[in-house]
């Protein structure tokens, strides 16, 4: 897992993002930071559309950053919500793409983590490009 430095970079930066969500809807912000194998740190926030389907949570916000720029591998990401709220299904799948090993850390807002494991570990029997090996 992640070492006590690492884990509360991660969760400040998470923490910090969480004021740029664009939240009008739901009012429920979101931050997130990830970590890269290169060192890099992206960050995201969730942003809500009146089309609700078009919202964009903050962990794909900042995997989607960091692919754009040429990362594929990942080391670790946290997650801050006001209550310390899981990642849906859809940002696990995500995350999935790029490796069961990354650990997601979540926190509440106060930076008090709530749940710390990996991707493979939240999402077991993930559908992964391995997955598509015929």
């Amino acid at each position: 897992m992640l070492n006590d430095e690492t884990r509360k970079k991660l969760i400040e930066l998470a923490q910090n993002a969480r004021r740029w969500a664009y939240v009008p809807y739901s009012h429920y912000a979101v931050g997130a930071a990830l970590l890269t194998h290169s060192g890099k740190i992206y960050d995201g926030v969730n942003v809500e559309n009146s089309a609700y389907p078009t919202t964009i949570c903050a962990e794909r916000v900042a995997v989607f950053k960091a692919v754009s720029e040429g990362e594929r591998s990942f080391e670790a990401i946290a997650v801050v919500t006001v209550n310390g709220g899981s990642p849906c299904g859809s940002c696990r799948q995500v995350l999935a793409e790029f490796g069961l090993d990354t650990v997601v850390v979540v926190a509440d807002q106060e930076g008090n983590v709530t749940m710390e494991m990996t991707v493979g570990e939240m999402l077991p029997g993930a559908f992964t490009p391995d997955s598509l090996v015929v």
